[in-house]
């Protein structure tokens, strides 16, 4: 049988992460796109405080989010024969969780808002917690998605979760109505998102409460929600300790550079997180072919993330003063800090899905319990010694915390830090001397625009170049990928 050859396994294999590369670049970069435009207009429209008041909330929606998936999405891609049932029980789950956590939070919300000492955060949180039912509803026709690899329809879903819900806060703040305008985008979204998954999946749950397959997830889904949580703890708690222990001023500014910082780093960590894990899952019993599969996406990773994120620094002081405007110019030195993790972003994400594919969740949850704990704890020790400090430290626990997830790698595929240094190191080289001659060649250019033009145009074409005539393998095949008619 032809299904048994392992040349066309390879082939098939190697045919459908290709495809979802490049769908999943095709859907990151237009949501990023339409996300950039959006984010443009809204940032010149709306307050700093608005954007703060925001983002003191996002600790909450993001453990929320969490308990709600309970870990359960990764479960249902690891597991091979998945049924009805499972699927049944997850999504029931999911919606009753929801639904206790949000009677919980509406009631929390005063005190919320004494917290904050900001009282419009109890009506604010009440609309914006709404999200996480609509959420729930997803999880089960997400988890089929991506368990599929139909990265083309998770771009088309993102493309249309997007600009309707772009279009809904750009429209508020048109009229007017400040921080709901980010509120009504955020909700809107999800809502959205919710009903094209369940479209495009079609699956619809029963009405049988049937909750014992959940049994056979638990010990990995339990290991994976406590992680999700502490992911989004790591994620949020910066805006929060900056709006409790600062003003919500200073948790503005953080927000709109990590914004900015997450456009470019959702763009190549969705690409990669769209076929990762399933992929990984596709051929765990070969330890050979999963080395060979990690590494290239280790290189592939460097060959995007290392130009595109450290370019973001690069043109950092020009692209926010352009887009939005003098009001966010302390903005500039925390975006060009926060570029740093997204520059190796995408490579922490793929040790943490060669984990999860093979079912250790509880390294997983360690990794980031100890990487949570240090974060936290370094921001309250630095607290009284200004956002930068507290931002380079912050960027610094994710370099860390890099030994410890290839220590485990290592051990499972035995993959040496030297091979890994290998992979990645002629990106950062070319990379740093591209912008090193880019800096020296634009040195005389004073108007913003002309310079802002000339540093991506120089830098984009010569690090193209020296990938050509070096003969850089990762570089031809995306040329080729990317002119190849699909």
């Amino acid at each position: 049988m032809q299904e048994n050859n392992p040349e066309i396994a390879e082939e098939s294999l190697k045919e459908k992460t290709a495809k979802g590369l490049f769908w999943g670049g095709v859907g990151n970069g237009a949501l990023q796109i339409a996300g950039l435009l959006f984010g443009i207009y809204l940032a010149r429209t709306l307050s700093i405080e608005d954007y703060g008041l925001v983002a003191s909330l996002l600790i909450f929606t993001g453990i929320a989010s969490s308990i709600i998936n309970g870990g359960f999405t990764y479960a249902l891609v690891n597991k091979q024969d998945t049924t009805q049932k499972d699927y049944n029980a997850v999504f029931w789950f999911s919606f009753l969780t929801s639904i206790l956590l949000y009677i919980i939070l509406y009631f929390s919300a005063p005190l919320i808002a004494i917290f904050f000492e900001h009282p419009e955060l109890t009506l604010l949180s009440r609309v914006l917690f709404l999200s996480f039912i609509f959420a729930s509803i997803g999880t089960v026709p997400h988890a089929i998605i991506f368990k599929q690899i139909r990265v083309k329809e998770q771009a088309i879903i993102e493309i249309i979760s997007i600009l309707g819900s772009g279009t809904t806060g750009v429209f508020l703040a048109w009229k007017g109505f400040g921080y709901w305008a980010l509120v009504a985008q955020s909700t809107i979204y999800i809502l959205l998102n919710t009903l094209s998954k369940l479209i495009i999946a079609s699956w619809r749950p029963n009405l049988s409460l049937d909750f014992n397959p959940l049994r056979t997830f638990f010990s990995f889904s339990i290991k994976i929600l406590l992680t999700n949580i502490f992911l989004q703890i790591n994620a949020n708690v910066f805006s929060a300790i900056l709006a409790k222990v600062y003003n919500i001023t200073q948790a503005g500014y953080y927000s709109q550079s990590n914004k900015w910082m997450s456009m470019g780093n959702n763009l190549l960590t969705g690409m990669i997180h769209s076929i990762a894990q399933p992929v990984f899952v596709a051929v765990k019993e070969e330890k050979e072919r999963q080395v060979k599969i990690f590494r290239k996406m280790i290189r592939f990773s460097a060959f995007l993330s290392f130009p595109a994120m450290l370019g973001l620094a690069f043109i950092s002081n020009e692209l926010i003063i352009l887009a939005i405007g003098e009001k966010w110019s302390a903005c500039i030195p925390i975006l060009r800090l926060l570029c740093f993790i997204g520059a190796i972003y995408p490579i922490w994400h793929l040790y943490t899905q060669l984990l999860i594919s093979h079912s250790k969740s509880d390294i997983y949850l360690k990794g980031n319990i100890i990487q949570g704990g240090l974060q936290i704890a370094v921001l309250l020790a630095l607290a009284q010694h200004g956002l930068l400090v507290m931002v380079i430290a912050y960027v610094t626990t994710y370099y860390i915390s890099l030994l410890y997830w290839h220590y485990h790698v290592n051990k499972i595929i035995g993959i040496r830090i030297s091979e890994l240094i290998k992979d990645i190191l002629p990106y950062i080289v070319i990379t740093l001397a591209v912008f090193t001659i880019v800096w020296l060649l634009t040195l005389n250019i004073n108007n913003l625009i002309m310079l802002l033009i000339s540093k991506i145009l120089l830098s984009a074409s010569l690090y193209s170049l020296i990938l050509w005539f070096s003969k850089s393998i990762i570089f031809r095949e995306c040329v080729e990928l990317l002119f190849k008619k699909r």
